[in-house]
């Protein structure tokens, strides 16, 4: 399917954008899932100043979705409306900044964080190896894995708001909680600064390398997949749930539940958004009848049904 072509007007509110913009680009390609319908308008800015000025003349009627590395991510196969931000290169830099601290744009991706802190010596960063997204989809999600979480290394983090405003959140500000943060939904980070501790690089890549050799054996991550489903209730683990409800390799559509992790989804090539919603709802509805706990989904699902 294809929106309205909303680029005309955009044009007109946005002479000095310095970004990209497109009408109708195709989300699939950029999903790990690799399912889903269109963005009615992508809007790639160059920097923090492109964005601000973008959000600060952007109509408040036009719906704004963030979209990080789609790691975490259904796009319903209708599509998304209205404009879809995606941050490129003008958020892609990590520097290593003195007190053993790393600031990041928000369109790095978690690996590159753990690298560079392992290259300069910085301990306590390593966990962002195991999670497969971005820096913004971190802070957005308080981002977790291998017994670190971003709550635990966050200095501050630079957003800008609905009103084009550049704010800066201290770790107290972000209300983290488990996979979740409590800024607005409208403000769209920019950058962070992580503080880690002196360490030394040969242990922190050992400690890196246990965490990769530990997701290629127990996690399908060479599969079209999104990454943990559904949120551990509080006390339990999501996939033994899934696993005692009967869930495991239960299949709709050419979605299936991951033999290898009952806790992850997986397109097994043909695939449409809706069949691993489906899935996912059907999971739910298994385990709360088998068990009375209701999974919550840690997936993000964005956009209209197909």
């Amino acid at each position: 399917m294809s929106f309205p072509d909303l680029l005309p007007s955009l044009r007109e509110k946005l002479p000095a954008l310095r970004g990209r913009l497109t009408a109708n680009e195709p989300l699939k390609p950029l999903t790990w899932f690799r399912v889903g319908g269109p963005a009615q308008v992508m809007v790639v800015p160059a920097d923090e100043d492109d964005l601000a000025y973008l959000l600060s003349r952007l109509p408040s009627d036009v719906p704004v979705t963030m979209l990080g590395l789609g790691s975490n991510l259904i796009v319903r196969d209708g599509g998304v409306p209205g404009v879809v931000i995606r941050l490129g290169r003008g958020f892609s830099e990590v520097t290593v900044e003195d007190g053993h601290r790393i600031r990041a744009g928000t369109g790095v991706p978690d690996v590159k964080v753990a690298r560079a802190a392992q290259d300069a010596g910085i301990a306590g960063l390593a966990f962002f190896r195991g999670i497969p997204g971005s820096v913004g989809g971190a802070l957005r999600m308080n981002g977790g894995a291998y017994g670190g979480e971003t709550k635990d290394v966050l200095v501050e983090a630079r957003g800008v708001d609905r009103q084009g405003r550049v704010r800066v959140f201290a770790n107290p500000d972000m209300h983290f909680t488990y996979r979740h943060c409590g800024v607005a939904d409208d403000v769209i980070f920019t950058s962070a600064l992580f503080q880690g501790t002196p360490g030394d690089p040969a242990e922190i890549a050992a400690a890196m390398e246990k965490i990769t050799e530990s997701r290629e054996a127990t996690q399908p991550i060479k599969s079209r997949t999104g990454g943990s489903t559904f949120k551990n209730p509080p006390g339990q683990k999501a996939w033994q749930l899934v696993d005692a409800a009967g869930c495991r390799g239960l299949v709709v559509g050419d979605a299936q539940v991951s033999e290898l992790h009952c806790n992850f989804l997986i397109n097994r090539g043909n695939a449409t958004a809706a069949d691993i919603e489906t899935l996912g709802e059907t999971v739910r509805a298994r385990v709360k009848e088998t068990s009375g706990v209701e999974l919550e989904w840690e997936i993000k699902r964005i956009g209209l049904a197909g």
